[in-house]
């Protein structure tokens, strides 16, 4: 394998990794502010975010930690909206499936919705590149999001409740994920399950502990299954299909 390519793939991922740190950084630094207000130290919210390394869930566990909900039903909620990583997963797979067991279990830990974005378009761009391109590539999407997750994270725990709320961050996590799953909406089953999951979940918002985003996310994938469904159907029905 040379490796002079597998350094350029290597920066080619840092390059397309840089622009999400502008999200990242504060986003990160929100989760640190709302963990400590929480109830968390310093040492227990930098944990969290290394431990679990996954911003909606963690925002949902703390919030329900917050409300005082039984465990059971935190790991619950933090494990259904991490439920779209499965997908992933099982879409990165082609990819990097062949890399050894212990560079697997990295790409499991670090696979989040940026560097997946990120790396399947890239992916997709460029189908002749080796296993070893690809794994440097996504590594190189790393590096400037994940390290810079766990400090922003202890940056915000630090600052804590000196953050004034008109500051507005928390207008980063709708837009970070509004950024991440449009342009992906490509078909009629994913706008469909996009619009019944969001109409699902405020039609259940009144729920206990979030549960309306289950709901909804449960609902959004079965309409999109049946959407790719009946979908088949048709094209099977066409003359020369």
């Amino acid at each position: 394998m040379d490796g002079q390519q597998v350094m350029s793939s290597y920066w080619r991922g840092v390059r397309n990794g840089l622009p999400f740190l502008f999200v990242v950084g504060p986003f990160a630094m929100l989760f640190g502010v709302i963990a400590t207000e929480a109830g968390l130290n310093l040492f227990e919210t930098l944990m969290f975010s290394i431990v679990v390394i996954a911003g909606a869930a963690q925002f949902t566990a703390v919030q329900l930690m917050s409300e005082n909900a039984p465990t059971v039903v935190v790991l619950i909620s933090a494990l259904a909206v991490n439920l779209r990583m499965a997908m992933y997963s099982a879409s990165i797979t082609p990819h990097l499936g062949p890399l050894p067991l212990w560079k697997r279990g990295i790409v499991a830990y670090f696979l989040v919705d940026q560097t997946y974005a990120a790396s399947v378009i890239d992916f997709e761009q460029r189908p002749n590149q080796t296993v070893g391109q690809k794994f440097a590539f996504f590594m190189g999407v790393v590096s400037p999001i994940c390290p810079p997750w766990y400090l922003f994270t202890l940056f915000g725990a630090w600052v804590g409740e000196s953050v004034p709320s008109e500051m507005g961050l928390d207008f980063v996590l709708p837009i970070a994920f509004i950024a991440l799953f449009a342009p992906a909406l490509r078909t009629g089953a994913h706008r469909a399950a996009a619009v019944v999951a969001a109409v699902t979940a405020l039609l259940f918002a009144f729920l206990p502990y979030n549960l309306g985003l289950i709901v909804g996310a449960l609902a959004g994938m079965m309409t999109g299954a049946e959407v790719e469904r009946r979908a088949g159907m048709q094209a099977d029905r066409r003359p020369g299909a």
